[in-house]
Protein backbone atom coordinates (compact mmCIF):
# COMPACT_ATOMS: atom_id res chain seq x y z
CA UNK A 1 0.00 0.00 0.00
CA UNK A 2 2.36 2.62 1.51
CA UNK A 3 6.04 2.70 1.63
CA UNK A 4 8.80 4.59 3.08
CA UNK A 5 12.40 3.85 3.03
CA UNK A 6 14.75 5.77 4.61
CA UNK A 7 13.00 9.60 4.49
CA UNK A 8 14.21 12.56 5.68
CA UNK A 9 12.72 15.75 5.35
CA UNK A 10 14.18 19.40 6.38
CA UNK A 11 12.54 23.03 6.08
CA UNK A 12 14.60 26.09 5.43
CA UNK A 13 14.59 28.44 8.84
CA UNK A 14 13.86 25.50 11.24
CA UNK A 15 16.72 25.87 13.75
CA UNK A 16 18.74 26.98 10.78
CA UNK A 17 17.13 24.08 8.66
CA UNK A 18 17.78 21.06 11.51
CA UNK A 19 16.05 18.14 9.82
CA UNK A 20 12.01 17.57 11.24
CA UNK A 21 12.60 13.79 9.32
CA UNK A 22 15.63 11.78 10.29
CA UNK A 23 15.97 8.13 8.03
CA UNK A 24 12.20 7.39 8.31
CA UNK A 25 11.19 3.94 7.40
CA UNK A 26 7.78 2.80 7.81
CA UNK A 27 5.35 0.21 5.85
CA UNK A 28 1.50 0.26 5.90
CA UNK A 29 -0.59 -1.86 4.51
CA UNK A 30 -3.41 -2.74 2.80
CA UNK A 31 -6.67 -2.64 5.83
CA UNK A 32 -4.16 -0.96 8.59
CA UNK A 33 -5.68 1.24 10.88
CA UNK A 34 -2.91 3.17 12.39
CA UNK A 35 -2.35 6.19 14.78
CA UNK A 36 0.81 8.14 14.07
CA UNK A 37 1.17 10.12 17.62
CA UNK A 38 3.79 11.68 19.57
CA UNK A 39 4.39 14.80 20.95
CA UNK A 40 3.88 18.41 19.15
CA UNK A 41 7.35 18.41 17.23
CA UNK A 42 8.23 15.13 17.07
CA UNK A 43 7.61 15.33 12.87
CA UNK A 44 4.05 13.03 12.57
CA UNK A 45 2.34 16.01 10.70
CA UNK A 46 5.15 16.41 7.92
CA UNK A 47 5.28 12.69 7.52
CA UNK A 48 1.69 12.58 7.01
CA UNK A 49 2.41 15.62 4.47
CA UNK A 50 5.04 13.33 2.86
CA UNK A 51 2.58 10.22 2.47
CA UNK A 52 -0.63 12.56 1.30
CA UNK A 53 2.25 13.94 -1.70
CA UNK A 54 1.48 17.13 -0.20
CA UNK A 55 5.44 17.63 0.18
CA UNK A 56 8.43 15.99 -1.06
CA UNK A 57 11.54 14.14 0.95
CA UNK A 58 14.99 15.98 0.78
CA UNK A 59 16.14 11.80 0.35
CA UNK A 60 14.50 8.46 0.86
CA UNK A 61 11.87 6.83 -1.28
CA UNK A 62 8.17 6.34 -0.90
CA UNK A 63 6.19 4.15 -3.13
CA UNK A 64 1.96 4.27 -3.36
CA UNK A 65 0.64 1.07 -4.43
CA UNK A 66 3.42 0.30 -6.07
CA UNK A 67 3.95 3.44 -7.46
CA UNK A 68 7.48 5.59 -6.67
CA UNK A 69 6.31 9.33 -6.20
CA UNK A 70 9.77 11.10 -6.06
CA UNK A 71 10.32 11.90 -9.66
CA UNK A 72 6.49 12.47 -10.44
CA UNK A 73 5.64 16.03 -12.18
CA UNK A 74 3.53 18.03 -9.80
CA UNK A 75 0.15 17.62 -12.19
CA UNK A 76 0.72 13.94 -12.27
CA UNK A 77 1.33 13.65 -7.80
CA UNK A 78 -2.29 15.92 -7.82
CA UNK A 79 -3.90 13.42 -10.16
CA UNK A 80 -2.39 10.16 -7.90
CA UNK A 81 -3.21 12.20 -4.67
CA UNK A 82 -7.12 12.71 -6.09
CA UNK A 83 -7.58 9.44 -7.09
CA UNK A 84 -5.85 7.36 -3.76
CA UNK A 85 -5.85 9.68 -1.31
CA UNK A 86 -8.38 11.02 1.12
CA UNK A 87 -7.89 13.86 3.58
CA UNK A 88 -9.45 14.81 6.89
CA UNK A 89 -8.53 17.86 8.58
CA UNK A 90 -9.37 19.09 12.76
CA UNK A 91 -10.59 22.08 10.54
CA UNK A 92 -13.28 20.66 8.00
CA UNK A 93 -12.19 22.79 5.80
CA UNK A 94 -15.88 22.79 4.21
CA UNK A 95 -16.87 25.60 1.99
CA UNK A 96 -19.26 27.88 3.91
CA UNK A 97 -21.88 28.44 1.13
CA UNK A 98 -22.38 24.88 -0.26
CA UNK A 99 -24.51 22.18 0.83
CA UNK A 100 -23.48 18.99 2.84
CA UNK A 101 -24.23 17.28 -0.59
CA UNK A 102 -22.16 19.59 -2.71
CA UNK A 103 -19.12 20.17 -0.45
CA UNK A 104 -18.57 15.98 -0.50
CA UNK A 105 -18.89 15.79 -4.28
CA UNK A 106 -16.08 18.39 -5.18
CA UNK A 107 -13.81 15.83 -5.28
CA UNK A 108 -15.26 14.24 -8.24
CA UNK A 109 -16.15 17.77 -9.75
CA UNK A 110 -12.10 17.89 -9.98
CA UNK A 111 -12.21 14.97 -11.67
CA UNK A 112 -14.51 15.34 -13.90
CA UNK A 113 -17.55 13.39 -13.29
CA UNK A 114 -21.12 14.49 -14.44
CA UNK A 115 -22.99 16.58 -12.29
CA UNK A 116 -25.69 13.61 -11.12
CA UNK A 117 -23.25 10.79 -11.12
CA UNK A 118 -21.36 12.93 -8.55
CA UNK A 119 -24.28 14.18 -6.67
CA UNK A 120 -25.81 10.35 -6.27
CA UNK A 121 -22.10 9.15 -4.81
CA UNK A 122 -22.01 12.23 -2.87
CA UNK A 123 -25.13 10.98 -1.13
CA UNK A 124 -24.34 7.77 -0.98
CA UNK A 125 -20.99 8.82 0.75
CA UNK A 126 -23.60 10.81 3.29
CA UNK A 127 -25.19 7.93 3.66
CA UNK A 128 -22.39 5.89 5.18
CA UNK A 129 -21.37 8.22 7.61
CA UNK A 130 -25.14 8.69 8.89
CA UNK A 131 -26.16 12.17 7.69
CA UNK A 132 -28.26 10.93 4.24
CA UNK A 133 -30.90 13.41 5.99
CA UNK A 134 -28.92 16.44 6.53
CA UNK A 135 -27.91 16.41 2.21
CA UNK A 136 -29.19 19.93 1.85
CA UNK A 137 -27.92 21.70 5.00
CA UNK A 138 -25.13 24.44 5.07
CA UNK A 139 -21.99 24.00 7.07
CA UNK A 140 -23.19 26.61 10.17
CA UNK A 141 -26.42 24.26 10.54
CA UNK A 142 -24.31 21.39 11.55
CA UNK A 143 -22.89 20.23 15.12
CA UNK A 144 -19.14 20.14 14.67
CA UNK A 145 -19.25 16.51 14.50
CA UNK A 146 -21.88 16.34 11.89
CA UNK A 147 -19.30 18.70 9.83
CA UNK A 148 -16.54 16.04 10.65
CA UNK A 149 -18.74 13.73 8.95
CA UNK A 150 -19.69 15.75 6.13
CA UNK A 151 -15.06 16.11 5.92
CA UNK A 152 -14.96 12.34 6.00
CA UNK A 153 -17.66 11.49 3.31
CA UNK A 154 -15.85 13.78 1.42
CA UNK A 155 -12.23 12.03 2.04
CA UNK A 156 -14.46 8.48 1.38
CA UNK A 157 -16.62 10.12 -1.97
CA UNK A 158 -13.53 9.35 -4.49
CA UNK A 159 -13.24 5.56 -2.94
CA UNK A 160 -9.30 6.27 -2.01
CA UNK A 161 -7.04 3.35 -1.11
CA UNK A 162 -5.75 5.08 1.60
CA UNK A 163 -7.37 7.78 4.11
CA UNK A 164 -5.15 10.48 5.88
CA UNK A 165 -6.60 12.24 8.82
CA UNK A 166 -4.46 14.95 11.06
CA UNK A 167 -6.28 15.95 14.39
CA UNK A 168 -9.77 14.81 13.48
CA UNK A 169 -11.18 15.31 16.41
CA UNK A 170 -9.04 18.27 18.01
CA UNK A 171 -12.59 20.59 17.60
CA UNK A 172 -14.77 18.39 18.99
CA UNK A 173 -16.09 17.34 22.27
CA UNK A 174 -15.46 14.58 23.82
CA UNK A 175 -18.79 12.62 23.09
CA UNK A 176 -18.66 13.65 19.49
CA UNK A 177 -14.47 13.08 19.05
CA UNK A 178 -15.76 9.42 20.37
CA UNK A 179 -18.59 9.26 17.79
CA UNK A 180 -15.84 10.04 15.12
CA UNK A 181 -13.51 7.94 16.45
CA UNK A 182 -15.82 5.02 16.29
CA UNK A 183 -17.04 5.73 12.64
CA UNK A 184 -13.57 5.52 11.15
CA UNK A 185 -13.03 2.33 13.13
CA UNK A 186 -16.56 1.24 11.44
CA UNK A 187 -15.31 2.03 8.49
CA UNK A 188 -12.03 0.23 8.27
CA UNK A 189 -13.65 -3.00 9.96
CA UNK A 190 -16.63 -3.05 7.39
CA UNK A 191 -15.36 -1.52 4.23
CA UNK A 192 -11.85 -2.21 4.78
CA UNK A 193 -10.46 1.50 4.00
CA UNK A 194 -6.57 2.08 5.06
CA UNK A 195 -6.31 4.41 7.27
CA UNK A 196 -3.44 6.42 8.91
CA UNK A 197 -4.34 8.94 12.11
CA UNK A 198 -2.21 11.53 13.28
CA UNK A 199 -3.12 12.11 17.07
CA UNK A 200 -1.25 13.73 19.97
CA UNK A 201 -4.29 11.98 21.91
CA UNK A 202 -2.92 8.91 23.95
CA UNK A 203 -6.50 7.94 24.36
CA UNK A 204 -7.20 7.92 20.67
CA UNK A 205 -4.21 6.39 19.60
CA UNK A 206 -4.54 3.52 22.61
CA UNK A 207 -8.07 2.12 20.68
CA UNK A 208 -6.37 1.77 17.33
CA UNK A 209 -4.95 -1.87 16.69
CA UNK A 210 -1.57 -0.38 15.19
CA UNK A 211 -0.13 2.90 17.23
CA UNK A 212 3.23 4.38 15.84
CA UNK A 213 5.19 6.77 17.77
CA UNK A 214 7.25 9.27 16.98
CA UNK A 215 10.32 11.62 18.79
CA UNK A 216 12.24 13.56 17.26
CA UNK A 217 12.01 12.98 13.50
CA UNK A 218 12.24 8.99 13.81
CA UNK A 219 9.68 6.67 15.07
CA UNK A 220 10.67 4.92 17.60
CA UNK A 221 7.93 2.18 18.80
CA UNK A 222 5.56 0.57 16.25
CA UNK A 223 2.82 -1.58 18.13
CA UNK A 224 1.51 -3.99 15.37
CA UNK A 225 -0.90 -5.70 18.01
CA UNK A 226 -3.45 -8.08 16.93
CA UNK A 227 -6.50 -6.86 18.63
CA UNK A 228 -8.77 -4.35 17.44
CA UNK A 229 -10.04 -1.37 19.53
CA UNK A 230 -11.98 -1.92 22.44
CA UNK A 231 -15.57 0.22 22.08
CA UNK A 232 -15.68 0.16 18.41
CA UNK A 233 -19.37 1.58 17.63
CA UNK A 234 -20.23 3.96 14.77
Amino acid sequence: MLSIARVSKSYAGVAGGAPVLRNVTLLINAGDMCALTGASGSGKTTLMNLMGLLDRPDSGEIHLNGISVASLREDDAARLRNRHIGFVFQSFHLLPRLSALDNVALPLLYRGVAGARRRQAAATALDRVGLADRLAHRPDELSGGQRQRVAIARALVGEPALLLADEPTGNLDSQSADDILGLFLSLNRESGVTMVIVTHDPSLAARCPRRVIMRDGGVVDDNRGELRCVGATA
